[in-house]
């Protein structure tokens, strides 16, 4: 790689990792901030909901943005409205202060995040793009793990406040490299679909709103019934106007004939269903169960959490050679079975030494998926489209992760709860069941990919013309 591409895979991998940390990196300083601020259980839960409600939500707008405006240009925008609610909820006074600096952060995230995947596959060359992809997913998969560790960390040693901190040096550090490190670019097809871009980011608004509400308020509750009624319906019409009206759709129906884009994106959603899902309890469990600080239920969690570090990269070089498809359907695989034994083991009370194995085998499934999913979205679309698509599978991603801690949460309080050791176990178990069966259904989603996909991009010839199975393969 060039010197720019490494620079631009620096800066992205950074940024990346700073967007995704920020997703999980409250949950373990939650009683902490409950110390110092007060308020009720439903201002802390929308500490964590305000961040991926805006953060879901403005993805897709983010790379429609970077798109027409210049994506190094929207790079910066979204980078330094992060840093500046950073600094906000670091300093905020009250629950509604926090709440509204999470919601500012998520914003600058959702701009800067879809954009971090766009610039790097304009930057490095086709030959390498695995290689710096697998980085990339990677420092990203590393980032959502990590979270609670950190947040943790953070929080017993320093203060709730340095778990925001934390980004504002980096944050400042990283504005005067990226504006000298990358090179702009803009789609060929620039123009803003105004009404598109509407109708998408309030269908995912209330679809995500109905989410994170759904187990704190109740599934028969009206706001949680009406979000997710009228965000599906906005979903639906956004569809239609896509397909039949927009003259420059954000989102090319187009796109989804193409199997590989499609199932690549389906096996992202059922993949973080369960992912997400799982490490959302499983930290609970070390928490309540083992019972470790926060601290020490993350470093448990590292057989698990820190395999990206060594696997993606390899993982990423190795889907140059064969394809990504072999790759992810792997990793999902023993994703799956790793969450089942983790069930297996819960359920029979065995301790930590007897669960370190199926930890390992989950860090390894998930880094054997993280690492190629970026080249196979990207080598899926003609350039022109891969912003669109990298926010598309981004907000995938986090519809899903809301999704799993919405479902798997759902299907803990049916079986169990926080009672007693006991209770937690019998809701565990069946969530973790739940959470493995959807990674398992990702497998089978990316096993329709097409075989060696991912190893070249395509061309705007081959995506809109589609002519035979054989191109597709071959792209």
């Amino acid at each position: 790689m060039n010197r720019q591409a490494i620079w631009t895979l620096v800066v992205v991998s950074v940024a990346g990792f700073m967007a995704g940390l920020d997703n999980l990196v409250v949950t373990t300083a939650l009683p902490a901030i409950r110390t110092d601020l007060g308020g009720a259980l439903a201002d802390l839960e929308w500490t964590v909901s305000a961040y991926t409600l805006t953060f879901a939500v403005l993805l897709m707008l983010g790379a429609a943005l970077g798109d027409r405006f210049g994506r190094r240009r929207m790079f910066l925008g979204g980078l330094a409205v992060f840093t500046l609610g950073s600094a906000s909820a670091a300093l905020a006074p009250s629950m509604g202060a926090l709440i509204a600096a999470r919601a500012v952060q998520g914003a600058g995230a959702a701009v800067m995040m879809p954009l971090t995947l766009t610039l790097l596959t304009v930057a490095v060359p086709a030959a390498k793009r695995g290689m710096a992809l697998g980085i990339w997913s990677g420092a990203t998969g590393l980032s959502v793990a990590f979270g609670p560790l950190i947040g943790g960390s953070l929080t017993e040693h320093f203060s709730w406040q340095w778990i925001f901190w934390v980004n504002v040096p980096v944050g400042l550090a990283l504005l005067p490299i990226a504006r000298i490190g990358l090179a702009e670019s803009r789609s060929e097809n620039p123009r803003l679909d105004i009404p598109g871009t509407a109708l998408v980011s309030a269908g995912l608004f209330g679809l995500i709103l109905g989410l994170v509400r759904g187990n704190p308020d109740g599934w028969t509750d009206p706001l949680v019934l009406t979000a997710l009624i009228s965000g599906v319906a906005l979903l639906i019409a956004f569809v239609g106007y896509e397909a039949r009206f927009a003259r420059r759709p954000m989102l090319p129906m187009r796109l989804f004939r193409n199997r590989a884009f499609s199932a690549v994106n389906s096996a992202s959603l059922l993949m973080f269903l369960g992912m997400f899902g799982s490490i959302f309890l499983i930290s609970q469990y070390f928490q309540g169960i083992g019972g470790y600080t926060p601290e020490q239920a993350g470093i448990r969690m590292l057989p698990w959490t820190a395999m990206p570090l060594i696997i993606s990269p390899l993982a990423g070089i190795l889907s140059d050679r064969i394809g990504g498809r072999p790759i992810v359907v792997t990793g999902l695989l023993l994703q799956a079975l790793g969450l089942a034994g983790f069930a297996l083991l819960a359920d029979h009370s065995a301790g930590y030494g007897q669960q370190i194995p199926v930890l390992v085998l989950c860090g390894i499934g998930m880094s054997l998926y993280f690492a190629p999913t970026a080249n196979l979205v990207m080598a899926s679309v003609p350039r022109a489209d891969q912003g669109i698509a990298s926010g598309t599978n981004n907000a995938m991603r986090e519809v899903g992760g809301a999704l799993g801690v919405a479902v798997l949460s759902a299907v803990f309080s049916a079986q169990g709860d926080y009672g007693s050791a006991t209770a937690f176990t019998d809701g565990l178990v069946p969530a973790l069941t739940v959470g493995s069966a959807a990674v398992a259904a990702a497998a089978l989603a990316a096993a329709l990919i097409p075989r060696r996909h991912g190893m070249k991009p395509v061309t705007e010839r081959q995506t809109t013309a589609m002519p035979t199975a054989r191109a597709a393969v071959r792209s």
